[in-house]
């Protein structure tokens, strides 16, 4: 038994009221009734396990580690209660169930997001993805989480004012402008928002114009079958690819790939993950 070394202001977590305790884990030793202060420095083998309860000292590096963990597959033990103080890690139990499908690492890993990176989230929601990408960037990357509603943004000023994000910026953009610094970015990421654009050619236009050269754009979107007016897909809340690569590919975005989709249990809904490139200069 022996307690994980610090890195100083790297990651750093406190458990509160209660000692660590965690199963044993093929090459990492059993930790019992552990005092308080314990940290993990090795990001790439985080060891975390179900049964582990832990408040973070320092949120920012929390969600670095429940990211890093969520990677090695262990993502949903970082949530549990204490009281749910402010910094709790992955208070949202909704969140938690939604990291086992939308498998938000490999979405970043993709977009090859990397501490220090500059990338936005465009229809940010309540911030999901918003805050992971902030883990990922760290402090001396930046996260725009762009929405069209006042509220959406509140609430993740909010979130992101608990946890101490600095890197997290919110944008208060229109249905024709996502109001993002220009050539600033190394990816965008679009989840769930684009079938919602009525003036699709100017967000893209938008986008483009803020991704750096060589920049990526990732859409995921809900599936459906080519054939049927705009207006029926965005009553439906639901796109088919086909017309997402026709948008981008008007926009001079080039179509890069296609990744392994996702199934969101409870609605039953499949989404496409499509990636696609501002050309670099040559």
């Amino acid at each position: 038994m022996r307690r994980l070394e610090l890195l100083e202001d790297t990651l750093q977590f406190m458990v509160l009221k209660e000692y660590l305790r965690m199963e044993e884990v093929p090459g990492i030793p059993t930790l019992e009734k552990t005092p308080a202060y314990i940290s993990y420095a090795p990001v790439e083998t985080a060891p975390f396990r179900l049964d582990l309860i832990i408040i973070a000292a320092k949120p920012a590096a929390a969600m670095l580690i429940y990211e890093t963990a969520l990677r090695s597959g262990a993502g949903p033990a970082l949530a549990n209660t204490l009281g749910r103080p402010a910094c709790l890690l992955q208070a949202q139990e909704d969140w938690a169930r939604r990291d086992k499908w939308q498998r938000p690492a490999e979405v970043l890993d993709a977009l090859g997001v990397k501490p220090g990176s500059f990338v936005a989230d465009v229809g940010a929601g309540d911030g999901y993805f918003a805050f992971h990408l902030a883990a990922r960037v760290g402090s001396q990357g930046r996260v725009y989480a762009e929405d069209i509603l006042e509220d959406e943004l509140a609430k993740i000023r909010s979130r992101k004012a608990k946890q101490g994000l600095s890197q997290i910026e919110t944008i208060l953009g229109t249905p024709s402008d996502p109001r993002l610094p220009a050539e600033t970015l190394d990816a965008i990421l679009v989840v769930n928002a684009y079938h919602e654009m009525p003036e699709f050619d100017a967000m893209l236009q938008g986008m483009y114009g803020a991704l750096k050269p060589g920049g990526l754009l990732a859409i995921i979107d809900a599936q459906d079958e080519p054939g049927q007016p705009r207006s029926v897909y965005r009553e439906r809340h639901k796109l088919p690819a086909e017309i997402v690569r026709e948008d981008t590919a008007r926009h001079g975005l080039r179509f890069q790939r296609e990744l392994p989709g996702f199934s969101n249990p409870e609605s039953k809904r499949k989404y496409y993950f499509l990636l696609f490139e501002k050309p670099k200069r040559s």
